[in-house]
């Protein structure tokens, strides 16, 4: 997560931008964080307004309306866009000019989830850092080749910009601002109202599924990979695995490359990764346990490699997806 030190003046009227399908869940994040979360006292003038005209059909089948238009953003301190219906579409005009216009004057501009892709269109992105939702992070990449995107974060703000992860990393992006502008102790306390941490460890590496290539079945590599999954706990190198497969290492590589797209020893480790992660949220055995299970050897090797991988320590791990 990334975050500038504290010290902008007091950000208090808050427009969310709704459109034509828009997910109710996202939209709700900045309406429960700025409005209903701080209520009654809450120092945010809170307001939703609309890309598109009234009624706005949400993607759960309800409408919403009555919603202002985007003029309500000409007097915003803050304007959220809180998602996006399709990556493939370009944002209306109006409501680039809009964000542009309100950027220019001053307005703290926000983009969760895949509102980052609509501010990026605005050009408020070009030249820094940004995030979005994992699975549209190298999209946004090949289309924004001006933007550094961070896609194992949850959060980024660049100046007068930020964005978040998707889903709920957006309710992390949402609380960040209310610590800013509102203190540690408010948005504490806002945390505990949400039942939701105050400040979350770890990215979107960890919530990430990255399933590796399956090797063709039949295989003399496809075997090996096979053999070697059942036996993480044993040492294993590159060495080792091209006498098992009767090839050289030369060869092993050039082949495991093509089978599976990465190396020998990545696979090897995201392997061990994996199961350490399943032996974590099954079973009750010590951390210095688990090393020895999946081949890091010692505790300590464990813990560096787990944290490399995933973004958070095995302990953390443990706590956010053991089952009860």
């Amino acid at each position: 997560m990334s975050s500038p030190a504290a010290g902008p003046a007091l950000h208090r009227r808050v427009a969310v931008v709704a459109f034509e399908g828009i997910s109710p869940f996202h939209l709700s994040v900045p309406c429960v964080v700025f409005g209903e979360g701080l209520a009654p006292d809450s120092p945010f003038d809170l307001v939703v307004c609309s890309v598109d005209p009234a009624p706005v059909r949400t993607s759960a089948g309800f409408a919403l309306t009555a919603l202002p238009s985007l003029r309500a953003l000409q007097k915003a301190d803050v304007v959220v866009v809180p998602s996006w219906r399709d990556v493939n579409e370009r944002p209306p005009e109006a409501l680039l000019r809009a964000l542009r216009a309100a950027h220019a004057r001053g307005a703290l501009i926000v983009g969760l989830c895949l509102g980052s892709h609509v501010l990026a269109e605005a050009g408020l992105l070009a030249g820094g850092r940004a995030t979005t939702h994992w699975e549209y992070a190298p999209l946004f990449a090949q289309r924004f080749t001006d933007v550094k995107v961070e896609p194992d974060v949850l959060y980024v703000q660049e100046g007068r910009v930020l964005t978040s992860a998707g889903t709920a990393a957006g309710l992390d992006a949402c609380l960040h601002l209310v610590r800013q502008q509102l203190g540690g102790e408010r948005a504490n306390q806002l945390a505990r109202r949400l039942v939701i941490p105050p400040h979350r460890e770890g990215g979107q590496s960890q919530y990430i599924q990255q399933p590796l290539p399956k090797a063709r079945t039949g295989t003399r590599l496809g075997r090996l990979m096979d053999e070697v999954r059942a036996r993480l706990h044993e040492s294993h190198s590159l060495d080792s695995l091209a006498h098992e497969a009767s090839l050289s290492r030369r060869t092993l590589t050039r082949q495991f490359k093509a089978l599976t797209g990465t190396s020998v020893q990545a696979w090897l480790l995201a392997e061990r990764v994996q199961l350490a992660q399943r032996l974590l949220e099954r079973k009750a055995l010590s951390i210095e346990r688990v090393a020895e299970q999946t081949g890091f050897g010692s505790a300590e090797s464990f813990r560096l490699q787990f944290r490399l991988s995933v973004g958070v320590s095995p302990s953390q791990w443990r706590k956010t997806f053991a089952a009860v």
